[in-house]
C-alpha cells in the first residue's frame, strides 16, 4: 500500500501564547462541523522540500482539531521521479518535451497508486499534492465510473505562471476532473482549467517547530563554530534544496563581487535534496565545483549532519539572508528567515514577492546590481538591518503561519461541502 506516514502529535493550544485564545478558538469553531471527516494527503515524499515540511505539522493540527486525517506517500522509483523532475521543471518553464515512454512511465505508477487507493476505502476529502500523483483520481474513475469517492482538491505548489504547453496539456484533463485545485498565487491560475474551483493559498511555517523557535545564542555560535563558520566575521546564507532553480551559481557570482569591498564576508551554502528528487547531488557537485578556489564559502550538505537545529542556528546569526532563484513557487526559506528577524534579499519571482514588501521588510532584487546594491546597504547600515527584521517578523506573523494555512484549508473543506450537499 502506499505509505503511511507518522507524525508527531501537535495542539493548537500550543500556539495561544504567539496568536491569542480568540484565534485559536476561532479554528476549533471553524473544524467543528468538520469533525469526524476522513482526510487524505497524498504526495510523492515524506522528506525534503516543503510540501512534506508543512504537512509534518499540517496533518497532527488537523488531527488536533478532529478531523481524521492521514498522510501518505505514494510508491514510484527512480524511473518515475526521474520522469516527474522533468514534468516539474516543465511545469515552471523550463524547454521541456514530455515523450510518449515517459507519459507511460507516469501513467504507469500513477495506476499503480490508483489501485491501491482503490482498496483503502474512500475518504470525504482527498488532498493531491504536485504534478507526481495528478493522475490518480482519473484513474480511479476510469476503474470504478463516478461513484462518490469525496471530495478531491489538487494543490498545486509550483511556480504556475509559464508552464511549457505540450506537458500541461497533457496534465491538464487529469486535473480537470478535481472539484477543486489550490495554487500559491492567484496569478498561477491555469487558463481554461473547466473542472475544478481554484483558490489562492499560499502556504505557512510552523513557528514551534525545531527551526524556527529562538535558539540559546551560546548554542547558536558554537554549531557556526563547528562548521567553521567564524561568528566574529559577517556571512550571508542562502538555504534552499539543491536545484537548477535555486541558482547557487548566481549568489556565488554576487559574493564575488561583494568579497571586493568585504573581504571579511563569508558565503554559507546549505542545502539538500528530497526524496523524489533525483537532480540534487549532481546539482550538489556542480555547486561544489564552483566554488572551488574561492575563499570563505561554506558548503553544508543537509545529509551531513545538518538538520533543524543547525539550520536554525545559521539562519539567526546570518548577516543577510538571501533567496536568488529563477522561478519558486513561494519559498518557505523567506518566511522562516523573516520570522527569525533576519534582514532577506531576495528574488522578485513568484511567491516571494508575496512575502517581502520592498524597502519595508526587505529587497526584492533583479539585476546583479541590484543584488549587490542591496546587500551591500544592509552590511553597512544595522538599523535598516534591524528595521526590516523586525518588520519581516510582524508580517510573518500575521500572514504565513501554519495556522492561517490551517484556516485556509477549513475554509475550503466547509465551502466545498456545502456546495455538494445543495
Amino acid at each position: 500500500m502506499t505509505e503511511c506516514v507518522s507524525t508527531s502529535r501537535r495542539s493548537l493550544n500550543e500556539y495561544t501564547s504567539l496568536l491569542g485564545e480568540e484565534c485559536i478558538q476561532e479554528l476549533r469553531e471553524l473544524a467543528a462541523p468538520l469533525c469526524g471527516c476522513k482526510v487524505l494527503h497524498l504526495n510523492a515524499t515524506a522528506s525534503g522540500g516543503g510540501v512534506a515540511e508543512i504537512l509534518k505539522t499540517l496533518v497532527p493540527l488537523m488531527c488536533d482539531v478532529g478531523l481524521n486525517t492521514e498522510w501518505h506517500v505514494m510508491q514510484g522509483a527512480h524511473e518515475f521521479y526521474k520522469v516527474t523532475k522533468a514534468m516539474h521543471n516543465g511545469l515552471q518553464g523550463m524547454p521541456i518535451r514530455l515523450k510518449s515512454d515517459m507519459k507511460d512511465t507516469w501513467l504507469k505508477y500513477n495506476a499503480l497508486n490508483a489501485d491501491i487507493l482503490n482498496s483503502n476505502g474512500t475518504y470525504d476529502f482527498v488532498v493531491v499534492h504536485d504534478p507526481q500523483p495528478a493522475g490518480v483520481l482519473q484513474l480511479l474513475h476510469d476503474r470504478n465510473g463516478h461513484r462518490n469517492l469525496g471530495i478531491w482538491i489538487w494543490r498545486c505548489h509550483l511556480d504556475f505562471s509559464n508552464p511549457r504547453p505540450g506537458i500541461w496539456r497533457f496534465l491538464k484533463p487529469y486535473v480537470d476532473v478535481y472539484d477543486a485545485a489550490i495554487f500559491t498565487r492567484a496569478d498561477y491560475f491555469p487558463k481554461g482549467l473547466r473542472g475544478p474551483r481554484c483558490f489562492e493559498v499560499p502556504p505557512g511555517i510552523d513557528p514551534l517547530s525545531t527551526k524556527n523557535q529562538l535558539l540559546d545564542n551560546g548554542e547558536a555560535l558554537d554549531i557556526l563554530r563547528r562548521y567553521g563558520v567564524d561568528p566574529a566575521r559577517p556571512f550571508i546564507l542562502k538555504v534552499s534544496r539543491f536545484d537548477p532553480w535555486k541558482d547557487f551559481r548566481g549568489i556565488i557570482d554576487i559574493y564575488d563581487l561583494l568579497k571586493k569591498e568585504f573581504p571579511q564576508l563569508q558565503l554559507v551554502l546549505i542545502g539538500g535534496g528530497a526524496g523524489d528528487d533525483p537532480e540534487a547531488l549532481s546539482c550538489y557537485r556542480r555547486t561544489f565545483a564552483y566554488t572551488q578556489g574561492k575563499r570563505d564559502i561554506h558548503i553544508l550538505w543537509g545529509k551531513n549532519g545538518v538538520g533543524s537545529p543547525e539550520l536554525n542556528a545559521f539562519q539567526q546569526r546570518a548577516s543577510v539572508i538571501v533567496q536568488r532563484s529563477i522561478r519558486e513557487g513561494f519559498g518557505l526559506v523567506v518566511a522562516e528567515a523573516l520570522w527569525k528577524g533576519r534582514p532577506v534579499v531576495a528574488s522578485d519571482v513568484g511567491g516571494i514577492s508575496l512575502q517581502i514588501s520592498h524597502g519595508e521588510s526587505g529587497y526584492l532584487a533583479r539585476s546583479n546590481s541590484d543584488w549587490v546594491e542591496a546587500i551591500t546597504h544592509l552590511l553597512r547600515n544595522n538599523n535598516t538591518a534591524n528595521s526590516f527584521g523586525s518588520a519581516g517578523r510582524r508580517f510573518v506573523q500575521k500572514k504565513f503561519l501554519i495556522t492561517r494555512y490551517l484556516r485556509d484549508y477549513l475554509k475550503i473543506f466547509s465551502d466545498l461541502a456545502s456546495l455538494q450537499h445543495n
